[in-house]
């Protein structure tokens, strides 16, 4: 595979206004993508393509909507503007409205002075690593420029007006039945996409509501609240007495649950809960979840006992999406609450995996505190570290030292993984193994070591 300048794990993600979040390069993306459109439907219809676009909350969206739309319609490209939308629902929307595609504007987790452009296919899966490289490819030549097109084949804009209540439709229609009333539930909205529809849902199937960090001002996106901020949903429960506590990141393809007693459940405990109901029920396809190397090794005991397994991919939602699409299986998803359901969606949804674990406990009468004890969980040491530079880390000699020492110490029963992230300037580290004591040690070691060499 060809190295990649602009596009990351996640789409082209970083500081708005800055290389490569610009106005220029939405526009050029917009047309590139529109090319290749176009170049997919010549011969077979009349009809302009038409591309969703949506957006989260950050301020500088609709500075990059603008952009991206007069790129698609240089090029005869119809733009469907679905507004401020969770990501997941413009995946929804593009199979929804029989779209060519669609992006999502958003940096998803991270602060608000990023922000990033994602892209799905007709079929609502986001771009395999080819078709981002041709798109590279188009961006950064001049092969594109020469494209235009003129009177009735520029191509139009209009608004989706019903694009909030579409995606409602079809969360809801994930759970036929299933009623809330008398369910007290805590939401952190992170000020981000989610703010309006997921409270919408689960009001409408009856649940009381405490309704937090939904009033976004375009800069608190993710501002101390949110799924990377768990400490906060755990308080809001503790506070409001809730029996659950949900909470999303800014475009809501994640989620990080609270039970009621505050304590945080994260995603692999939701895969555990979800993956074991979906076996009972015999709906789990191939008896097989899909999870990341980053998922805690407790899961595969958990399903193995089930008469299940786990199928590990490498970091990021959409490699574990792409072996779902591989091995037709139906439940994925990361540690940090990217969860999957093929049945359902074609992406990570925080709204859809929240609703799965309510339909699971508003059918056993169970709380949360009792449904996460089925994932007996190894103890991990996780350390996040800003970077200035991303040398290969076999490059780092004390750092190998540590690892091999490490490694040598948990004696086959743990592991270390350290890698860099692909959207952010950072570096991770998780180890795992029996002995908490052991492995808080070396993740202290380590992380040292990598200061030195390469901290910010």
């Amino acid at each position: 595979m060809a190295k990649r300048t602009l596009f990351g794990t996640d789409g082209i993600r970083g500081k708005a206004n800055a290389h490569p979040v610009t106005p220029e390069i939405a526009l050029r993306l917009g047309r590139a993508a529109g090319f290749l459109l176009r170049q997919q439907v010549a011969g077979v219809t009349d009809e302009h393509p038409r591309f969703v676009i949506g957006r989260d909350t950050r301020r500088s969206g609709t500075m990059l909507e603008a952009a991206l739309v007069a790129g698609l319609n240089s090029v005869g490209v119809d733009a469907l503007l679905a507004g401020i939308i969770p990501t997941p629902a413009v995946a929804c929307l593009v199979t929804e409205l029989g779209a060519s595609g669609g992006v999502v504007i958003s940096a998803s987790h991270n602060p608000a002075e990023d922000n990033g452009l994602k892209l799905f296919g007709d079929d609502g899966y986001k771009l395999d690593d080819a078709v981002e490289e041709r798109l590279e490819q188009l961006l950064l030549t001049d092969e594109i420029d020469r494209v235009r097109v003129f009177g009735a084949e520029v191509g139009s804009v209009s608004e989706i007006s019903d694009a909030r209540e579409r995606y409602a439709g079809l969360a809801k229609a994930t759970v036929p039945g299933m009623s809330l009333h008398g369910l007290h539930i805590a939401l952190d909205c992170a000020n981000g996409a989610s703010y309006q529809t997921t409270p919408g849902v689960l009001k409408s199937l009856g649940a009381t509501l405490s309704l937090f960090h939904a009033s976004p001002d375009g800069m608190n996106i993710n501002a101390s609240c949110g799924s990377t901020h768990p400490e906060e949903i755990s308080r809001i429960v503790r506070e409001t007495s809730a029996q659950i506590g949900i909470s999303h990141d800014g475009d809501a393809d994640r989620l990080v649950l609270c039970d009621e007693s505050g304590d945080v459940v994260d995603g692999d405990e939701i895969l555990a809960m979800t993956a074991l109901d979906a076996l009972h029920r015999g709906t789990l396809a191939g008896k097989t979840l899909v999870a990341t190397v980053m998922s805690n090794f407790g899961l595969d005991e958990c399903l193995a006992q089930a008469g299940g397994k786990v199928l590990r991919t490498s970091v990021g939602d959409r490699y574990v999406v792409e072996t779902m699409r591989e091995g037709n299986f139906s439940i994925g998803g990361e540690q940090s609450g990217h969860l999957i359901f093929r049945d359902h969606g074609t992406t990570g949804d925080g709204l859809l995996a929240a609703l799965q674990v309510l339909r699971i406990m508003t059918e056993t009468g169970k709380p949360l505190s009792e449904l996460r004890r089925v994932l007996k969980k190894y103890p991990q040491a996780q350390r996040n570290l800003k970077v200035r530079v991303k040398p290969p880390l076999d490059s780092l000699p004390e750092v190998a030292h540590l690892i091999a020492a490490t490694e040598s110490a948990l004696e086959g029963k743990g592991r270390v993984l350290l890698r860099y992230s692909g959207t952010e300037p950072k570096v991770r580290l998780l180890i795992e193994g029996p002995d908490e004591a052991l492995i808080n040690a070396s993740a202290d070691a380590i992380a040292s070591a990598l200061i030195v060499a390469i901290g910010e």
